[in-house]
């Protein structure tokens, strides 16, 4: 079993998807952080900013505004621009990881996730967070 972490995370999961919200927030649960979700990018946009999270889990596929325009607003926010952005996405046709990254995201994860490693890809986007060596 893998150790508990030495931080508890507050992580922002913005997934349309609820057996995907399900599987992401009980994997990152157990590990001890905390998960606040939300179900389109204009809610994960106003939590970001009312709970300033240590990282954002980020669908690309989102009802209204995608991901993509998500993470766009996220990093030109001053208050919210440092914190991660994960695209946790299905898209994964060539040139999918780039748009992600080109729209600021930090990380990119397909879809479907290995429970395996998923919380310690996570978390190695909070060591730099924790005065670790970065990435």
């Amino acid at each position: 079993m893998t150790p508990a972490p030495m931080t508890r995370a507050t992580v922002l999961l913005i997934e349309d998807n609820a057996e995907n919200r399900y599987l992401v927030t009980f994997l990152l649960e157990q590990r001890g952080h905390q998960v606040v979700a939300a179900e389109s990018g204009l809610r994960g946009l106003d939590l970001a900013g009312r709970i300033t999270p240590d990282v954002i889990l980020l669908d690309i596929q989102l009802p209204g505004m995608d991901g993509h325009a998500v993470t766009r607003v996220l990093k030109a926010d001053p208050r919210l621009r440092g914190i991660p952005v994960i695209a946790v996405t299905s898209y994964a046709m060539v040139g999918d990881r780039e748009k992600c990254l080109e729209a600021g995201a930090e990380g990119y994860i397909e879809k479907p996730i290995d429970p395996d490693t998923f919380v310690a890809s996570i978390e190695a986007f909070l060591a730099p967070a924790e005065g670790s060596a970065s990435q």
